[in-house]
């Protein structure tokens, strides 16, 4: 059974810092492409960031500077970076993990930037 497990989600004043990570098991983080989106209240989930299986990545152009995806294959884990924030990124952050057709979600972790 694949699981995806986000933490590390909270309430952070503007400006501060997270490290979210996804934890996987039943798959290898290192031969999926996995994803970060978030969601909004009241929006649509949007794609945040990837990270392929290769190692390449890629940012949406809202967060590219400050977020930063990464992961770690030993602790099959992939994590999210996320720097500056802003009351912007306030969301239910997702992890996704794809290889063809296979497809998975987290069940999402919040985060709330207020002062």
């Amino acid at each position: 059974q694949v699981q995806l497990v986000e933490s590390g989600g909270g309430l952070v004043q503007p400006g501060g810092s997270l490290r979210l990570s996804c934890a996987a098991s039943g798959i290898s983080v290192e031969i999926y492409n996995m994803y970060w989106y978030r969601q909004a209240p009241g929006q649509q989930r949007e794609w945040v960031a990837t990270i392929t299986s290769g190692g390449s990545t890629n940012y949406a152009e809202s967060v590219k500077g400050r977020f930063t995806i990464s992961r770690d294959n030993a602790k099959n884990t992939v994590y999210l970076e996320i720097n500056s924030l802003k009351p912007a990124d306030t969301a239910v952050y997702y992890c996704r993990a794809q290889l063809t057709i296979r497809n998975y979600w987290g069940q999402g972790t919040q985060v709330t930037v207020s002062s």
